[in-house]
C-alpha cells in the first residue's frame, strides 16, 4: 500500500500535466474545424488538427532542452509536416508537377489565392499551406508560453488569434460557429482549471512553507482569484449586450479586399479574334478527344457534337463586347447550378490539349462540373474558366461538363425575363443608328411572342447577308450599320460571324430580347480543332429555360436576297411626287394675267431684292457649310488624337498623315507596309518643298525615284518613327504607353503643318475644308 501512493501520486501529477498542452491541442484544432466549413471534404482539418498536435508535443518532447534550441527543432518538424501535408493536397486534387515547383507556387501564391477562391474551397496545396504553417506556429508560440513559464493564460493568445482568424477569413461564407466558439470557451476553462505550477511541479508550492506563512498566501490567493472572477463577471455584464448586438451582423468577408484573377484586354474582347483566325484557318488550337462519362444522357435533335465554349460576352457599350466576368480561383469541383426541369441535360467528359491558343481563356463545353489537370478559375455567372497563369502549348486537362438544351416545343410560348436581374443583358448603349432601330422596329411588329422576335431577326440575317473570311473586325454601331445597309460593290452586306452575332445581339436587345454573344469553336466532339472552326453565336435568355443558343449564319449554297427587297428605310420627309397633289375647285371668274413685258404688278417685290436676297442667302449657305467642314475636321482631328487607348491615338494620327498625302495629291494605296508609306511621306514633303522653291522634284509615282536626297536622309519629318509606332500597335497590342500617343500626335500634327505650308495659298485655304477625311472616317477600314 506504502509503494502504491507514490505511483498513484505521479500518476495523478501526469495527468494534471498533460492537461495544458491538451488544451492548447484542442484550441488550435479548433481553428482548424471552422476554417474547414468553407472548404470541400475534411482533408484540411484533418491537417491542422496534426499540425495543432505535431506543435505542441514536440514542445513537451523538448521541455528539457535550452529554449533557444526548441524552436529549431520544431521549424524542422513543421517543415516535414507541410511538405506532407502539400504532398497529400496536391495528389486529392490531381496536379501535375514535382513537390519542389508545387511548394514554390504554393509559398508565392498561398494568402492571394486563399482569399480569392470560390466557396467551397478545394484543399489544394496554395490553400493548406497558410492554414497549416499558421497552426504550427499557434501552437508552438502557446506551448512554449504556457509550458516553460507556468502562464497559461497568456498560452493561449496564439490560439485565440488563430480562431479570431479563422472566423475573419469565413466570413459570411457559412453558418454562425456557435458550437466551435462554445467548445473553445469549455476547453480553454479546463485548461485553466488546473493551475500551471501543480501541473509542472506535482504537488501544492506552498506546502513546504510555515503555517502563519502558508496561510497568509493561501489568503491572498483567495483574494486574487475573487477578484479576477468579479473583474471577469464585471466585463461580461458590461460586454455581453454589445457582444450580443453583433450576433445576428453579417460578417465582412474579406474577399471583397483582394482583386480576383483578370483576363488580359485580348481575352476581354475575344471577339476581335474571329477575323484573324478566319484568315488562317489551317491554324491547330486544340486537340479533343471525348471521353466515356458515366451519364451520357439522351441526345436531342440529333446533334451529338457540342460546341466549345471560350468566352461569354455581356456587356456592350455601343463600340465594344466584353466579358466583364469576376473570376474566382477554383478547385477541381465547380459550384453546380440546377438546370431548367424540362431541360435535356447531357454530361459531357472531354481531354483537352493546347496548341497554339493564346490568352487565359479556358475553352469547355457549356456548363464545366469538374476540371483536373489544370488550375483554373471560375465564373459563376457566364460558366467560364481560366487559367491565371496562361496558356501554353502541351497543356492538357480534362474538363467534365453539364449540357443543356431546351425543350424547342416549350420555345414557342416561353417569355423573357425582365428587371434589375437581367438589365445588364437588356442595356441598349447610347448612339444606337436610327436605321438599326428601325429594323428592329420592323421585325418585332410582325412577331409578338420573344422565340418569335428572336427567329425573325435570326432568318433576316440568313437570309440576307454573306460570309467572308476578309472581312475587317469590328462590331461598333457604325461598323454594323454598314455590314446591315452599306452597298455590296463597297463591302457591305457581309462580314464574318464577328459580325453576325453582334448584330443578332444588339437588334434583339433593340427588341426587347435579353442576349449575349458567346465566342467558341464548331468541332468540339473529336479530333483537332482548327482556327477556321472558330466562331461566334448569340444567345437569347428565356424563362425556365435559361440561355439558347440562334444561328444568324447564312446556310450554304444559297444566294443572299438583297436588303431593300425586305427593309426601306422610311424617310423623315414623303420626296415631292410622293405628297398629294392639292385639289383645285373652279372659280366662276379669273384674275387678269399680265401680260409679258407689262408692269409689276402693284405691292410686288422687286427683281433687284430678289437677286440680292438670293445671293446673300446663298453666301450665307456657303459660309455655314465652310465653318461646318472646318468644325467637323477639327473634330476628327482632335477625336483621333486625343481620345482612346495609347493604341487607338497612335493610328489615328497615322491617318492623319496618309489624309494629308491624300491632300496634297499624293495618295497612298492599302496595299503599302507602314515603312514603305513612311518613306513615300517624306519623299511628297520634299517634293513640294522643292516645287515651292524651283528645285527638283522626285518621280511622279514616289516610288521609282529617290527625290530629293536630304529629305530621305533620316527622318526630319518623324513619319519613320510614327510608322514604328504604328507596327508596335499592330503586333504588340497594349504595349505602346501615354507618353508615345502624345509624341505620335505632335508628330502627326508637325508633318500635316509642314506638308500643308508648302501648298500654294489657295490650296491652303480649301485644305481645312475639303470633305475627303470626313467620307473616309466614315468608311470602315478593310
Amino acid at each position: 500500500m506504502g509503494r502504491g501512493a507514490p505511483v498513484v501520486t505521479r500518476l495523478a501529477g501526469a495527468l494534471r500535466a498533460a492537461v495544458v498542452p491538451l488544451a492548447l491541442i484542442g484550441l488550435t484544432s479548433l481553428a482548424g474545424v471552422v476554417l474547414g466549413r468553407v472548404y470541400a471534404g475534411d482533408l484540411l482539418t484533418r491537417l491542422v488538427i496534426g499540425a495543432a498536435a505535431g506543435s505542441v508535443l514536440v514542445s513537451v518532447a523538448a521541455r528539457r532542452l535550452p529554449s533557444w534550441l526548441v524552436a529549431p527543432v520544431s521549424v524542422a518538424a513543421m517543415a516535414g509536416w507541410t511538405l506532407l501535408s502539400l504532398r497529400l493536397a496536391a495528389s486529392r486534387a490531381d496536379l501535375p508537377g514535382s513537390l519542389l515547383e508545387v511548394t514554390s507556387d504554393a509559398a508565392r501564391n498561398g494568402i492571394p489565392r486563399l482569399l480569392t477562391a470560390m466557396i467551397p474551397v478545394e484543399p489544394t496545396p496554395d490553400t493548406v499551406l497558410v492554414p497549416v504553417v499558421a497552426a504550427w506556429l499557434a501552437g508552438l508560440a502557446g506551448a512554449e508560453v504556457a509550458l516553460r513559464t507556468s502562464r497559461v493564460l497568456l498560452g493561449y493568445l496564439p490560439a485565440a488569434g488563430l480562431y479570431a482568424a479563422a472566423l475573419y477569413v469565413v466570413g459570411p461564407n457559412a453558418e454562425p460557429a456557435v458550437g466551435a466558439t462554445l467548445a473553445f470557451v469549455a476547453v480553454a476553462a479546463v485548461g485553466l482549471a488546473v493551475p500551471a505550477g501543480v501541473a509542472s511541479a506535482g504537488g501544492d508550492p506552498s506546502a513546504d512553507l510555515a503555517p502563519g506563512v502558508r496561510a497568509a498566501v493561501r489568503l491572498r490567493l483567495t483574494v486574487t482569484s475573487a477578484l479576477g472572477v468579479a473583474l471577469v463577471v464585471g466585463l461580461v455584464a458590461l460586454l455581453g449586450p454589445v457582444v450580443a448586438a453583433q450576433v445576428d451582423g453579417r460578417p465582412v468577408d474579406p474577399r471583397r479586399y483582394v482583386e480576383p484573377p483578370q483576363v488580359q484586354s485580348l481575352d476581354e474582347n475575344p471577339l476581335i479574334r474571329i477575323s484573324g483566325w478566319a484568315l488562317h484557318p489551317e491554324q491547330k488550337l486544340l486537340d479533343v478527344s471525348t471521353l466515356p462519362s458515366g451519364d451520357a444522357g439522351p441526345a436531342a435533335n440529333g446533334d451529338d457534337s457540342p460546341r466549345i465554349r471560350l468566352a461569354v460576352l455581356s456587356d456592350y457599350d455601343g463600340v465594344t463586347w466584353r466579358v466583364g466576368a469576376t473570376y474566382r480561383n477554383a478547385g477541381r469541383i465547380l459550384p453546380a447550378t440546377t438546370p431548367a426541369p424540362d431541360n435535356t441535360v447531357q454530361t459531357v467528359r472531354q481531354q483537352i490539349t493546347v496548341a497554339d491558343l493564346s490568352g487565359r481563356l479556358l475553352p469547355a463545353v457549356a456548363t464545366p462540373r469538374e476540371v483536373s489537370g489544370a488550375r483554373v478559375a471560375y465564373d459563376p455567372s457566364t460558366g467560364t474558366l481560366i487559367r491565371p497563369e496562361g496558356l501554353a502549348p502541351g497543356l492538357r486537362y480534362t474538363v467534365t461538363s453539364v449540357r443543356e438544351r431546351p425543350d424547342t416545343n416549350l420555345l414557342t410560348t416561353a417569355d423573357v425575363p425582365a428587371g434589375d436581374e437581367v438589365a445588364r443583358v437588356l442595356r441598349v448603349a447610347d448612339g444606337v443608328p436610327d436605321t438599326l432601330r428601325r429594323l428592329a422596329t420592323q421585325l418585332a411588329e410582325e412577331n409578338g411572342a420573344p422565340y418569335a422576335r428572336a427567329l425573325a431577326i435570326e432568318q433576316f440575317l440568313a437570309e440576307h447577308y454573306r460570309v467572308v473570311a476578309d472581312a475587317p473586325s469590328g462590331h461598333a454601331y457604325p461598323n454594323l450599320g454598314f455590314f446591315l445597309f452599306g452597298p455590296r460593290n463597297a463591302g457591305g452586306q457581309e462580314g464574318t460571324s464577328e459580325q453576325f452575332a453582334a448584330a443578332f445581339a444588339v437588334l434583339g436587345r433593340l427588341s426587347g430580347l435579353p442576349t449575349r454573344v458567346v465566342v467558341g469553336f464548331r468541332s468540339g466532339g473529336q479530333g483537332t480543332v482548327r482556327a477556321g472552326d472558330a466562331y461566334a453565336w448569340p444567345e437569347v435568355l428565356f424563362d425556365g429555360l435559361g440561355w439558347v443558343p440562334f444561328d444568324p449564319m447564312p446556310r450554304p449554297n444559297e444566294e443572299p436576297r438583297p436588303v431593300e427587297e425586305d427593309f426601306r428605310p422610311t424617310p423623315e420627309d414623303p420626296p415631292p411626287s410622293e405628297a398629294p397633289a392639292p385639289t383645285v375647285e373652279p372659280t366662276a371668274s379669273t384674275e387678269p394675267v399680265a401680260a409679258p413685258g407689262g408692269p409689276p404688278a402693284q405691292g410686288g417685290v422687286s427683281t433687284p431684292v430678289l437677286i440680292a436676297g438670293g445671293v446673300g442667302g446663298l453666301l450665307l449657305v456657303v459660309g455655314a457649310l465652310l465653318l461646318t467642314l472646318v468644325a467637323l475636321r477639327r473634330s476628327l482631328t482632335r477625336n483621333r488624337l486625343v481620345r482612346g487607348d495609347p493604341g487607338q491615338r497612335v493610328a489615328g494620327a497615322w491617318r492623319e498623315v496618309t489624309d494629308a498625302l491624300r491632300l496634297a495629291g499624293r495618295p497612298v494605296g492599302d496595299d503599302l507596309a507602314a515603312t514603305e508609306v513612311a518613306g513615300y511621306a517624306r519623299r511628297a514633303l520634299a517634293d513640294a518643298r522643292a516645287r515651292r522653291t524651283g528645285g527638283i522634284p522626285s518621280t511622279p509615282d514616289g516610288v521609282a525615284g529617290t527625290g530629293d536626297g536630304a529629305a530621305t536622309a533620316g527622318d526630319p519629318d518623324g513619319v519613320d518613327e510614327l510608322a514604328v509606332l504604328l507596327n508596335e500597335v499592330g503586333f504588340a497590342p497594349g504595349a505602346v504607353t501615354p507618353d508615345q500617343a502624345v509624341r505620335a500626335a505632335e508628330m502627326a500634327t508637325a508633318y500635316v503643318a509642314t506638308l500643308r505650308s508648302a501648298r500654294p495659298w489657295w490650296r491652303r485655304l480649301l485644305w481645312s475644308v475639303h470633305p475627303s477625311p470626313l467620307r473616309r472616317a466614315r468608311r470602315p477600314s478593310r
